[in-house]
């Protein structure tokens, strides 16, 4: 009851407290008795499938990069209203027949033991291939199909999007994502910027974006960009065939610039529309400019 409760409360004294966290960091007998390295630094398991060093500072220069325009990108996906960061980033059951059921089988993991993306969120290989592989994500480049799957380009190959993404990647071939309005809603997930960072999409040109991944896509160093208003990717005849090319970002990129996307369809007809640039801050902008928020920290206390 409620008075119980409050009784008990009441019984509460410092001297629990004290008790409780004078050797808190000894831990209890089972902390103790684990064996690990000594060192300065954390030493990763490459055998582990639930914790592996993440790719983020790998080849990372102490300065960044000039940032530039995107050149020939291929879509990765063509979504409509209200996509989810559980459809770009599910935290589920990890389905038996996709790329990250794969990966976890090649490391002598059997599907009872694949648990969830949730439970391997510190797996970078894991989450990637989960990345956009929501069985209900409707990717209307695939239309009547549910699930995470895309047409390779030019080729109309069907396959896995992480699959996709990882050709594309071998042939140096930058990606975008298209969406429609409410582009990231739900919980916040940081998987859903990571993962979209890490299958090599560079911008995702959407109708609107839900506050927080917008700012999260931009954290990974991922461009996102709008439509004007009354525009989408079915208004202006885009069907995720073409290559895109988006002008304005190495000249002079500013919050809520306007850049130029063109859009080249494989008979050589262009269509060309203008999107605003959905960095909304000059803090944001910096991010941007280092390639994300965890580059730009580390820089910035590299240089401190």
């Amino acid at each position: 009851t409620a008075e119980e409760i409050s009784a008990a409360l009441k019984s509460v004294k410092p001297d629990q407290f004290k008790k409780r966290y004078a050797d808190v960091l000894k831990g209890d007998k089972q902390w103790q008795i684990l064996k690990v390295k000594e060192g300065a630094t954390f030493e990763w398991d490459p055998r582990s499938t639930y914790v592996r060093k993440p790719p983020f500072f790998d080849n990372m220069p102490k300065e960044p990069a000039p940032i530039a325009d995107i050149k020939d990108a291929r879509v990765l996906a063509l979504l409509g209203d209200g996509i989810t960061t559980d459809h770009i980033s599910p935290a589920g059951d990890i389905d038996k027949k996709g790329p990250a059921a794969k990966y976890l089988t090649e490391q002598g993991v059997k599907p009872e033991d694949f648990n969830s993306f949730g439970s391997r969120r510190g797996n970078h290989e894991v989450m990637m291939r989960g990345t956009f592989a929501n069985i209900r994500l409707k990717n209307l480049m695939v239309p009547g199909v549910e699930g995470g799957v895309t047409k390779f380009q030019p080729s109309g190959e069907q396959m896995f999007i992480y699959d996709a993404a990882m050709k594309y990647q071998a042939e140096k071939t930058p990606l975008v994502i298209l969406g429609g309005d409410l582009y990231g809603n739900g919980s916040s997930r940081d998987w859903a910027a990571k993962g979209t960072l890490l299958l090599g999409v560079k911008a995702v040109i959407t109708k609107g974006f839900e506050r927080i991944h917008r700012s999260n896509l931009i954290g990974m160093g991922v461009l996102p960009l709008q439509f004007k208003a009354g525009e989408d990717a079915a208004s202006l005849g885009l069907n995720g065939t073409e290559t895109y090319s988006i002008a304005g970002i190495a000249d002079g990129l500013a919050p809520g610039k306007e850049l130029t996307v063109t859009a080249k369809s494989a008979d050589g007809a262009t269509k060309t529309f203008t999107a605003k640039c959905r960095i909304d801050t000059p803090n944001e902008l910096d991010y941007y400019k280092h390639g994300g928020i965890l580059q730009y920290v580390l820089r910035s206390l590299a240089k401190s």
